[in-house]
């Protein structure tokens, strides 16, 4: 299995890691050509998505239950018949967990966790690996939440890995690989904290910072 340390230098030099489908054991280094990334300065909110963040319907938690996102992130759905994240991937992340360098942002209703995402942190970069949704604009509501927090806390890299269908509605965009190279060589010389807790005050501040999408 691959260590903590091989992963997060891994990721340093622009790699993540991959498998082709969640009950294979084999992973693969994944660089691609173009890469997705979500500008935090330029974080878009779709007009209905502001209106259930204001109502605050989910409690917004980090760092409690890792281990469940993961696992929720690595289930196949309806809509997603199969995924990326075998179990060496789960227990690696997992262990890049204990070591305070992967983050959850969890979507809970009524004591159920319904909703979330996971990544990885170094230096000024966040490198979004997966979300879930059991309710709607669950997972939504999570990446709202979570750029909140990296804009906060000095992030200036936010690495989607891919550009999809529900990341281009938050201004998601692709670069070739030589440019998301010069950009993550920059965040990674920055400092920045990953903020577990922050008011319901400064993500409604937040949204009023972003562009409005109808």
């Amino acid at each position: 299995m691959l260590s903590p340390d091989i992963l997060l230098r891994a990721y340093a030099v622009g790699l993540f890691p991959m498998a082709e489908h969640h009950d294979e054991s084999a992973l693969y280094w994944i660089d691609p050509e173009k890469r997705g990334i979500l500008p935090i300065e330029r974080f878009r909110i779709p007009r209905r998505l502001r209106k259930t963040v204001r109502q605050n319907r989910f409690q917004i938690q980090c760092d409690t239950a890792f281990e469940d996102v993961i696992r929720l992130c690595a289930e196949p759905t309806a809509e997603r018949k199969d995924t990326w994240i075998n179990q060496e991937i789960i227990q690696l992340y997992i262990n890049l967990f204990e070591i305070g360098r992967a983050h959850s942002v969890e979507d809970w209703l009524n004591g159920k966790l319904v909703g979330g995402l996971y990544g990885v942190a170094l230096g000024g970069a966040f490198f979004g690996e997966s979300m879930f949704s059991r309710a709607d604009d669950a997972s939504k509501v999570a990446l709202v939440h979570l750029v909140a927090r990296l804009k906060s806390g000095g992030f200036t890299l936010l690495d989607t890995q891919f550009v999809t269908n529900h990341l281009n509605q938050f201004g998601a965009a692709e670069i070739h690989r030589s440019g998301y190279k010069h950009l993550l060589s920059s965040a990674l010389d920055k400092s920045a904290l990953f903020k577990k807790e922050i008011d319901h005050r400064e993500i409604l501040d937040f949204i009023q910072s972003t562009t409005q999408m109808s």
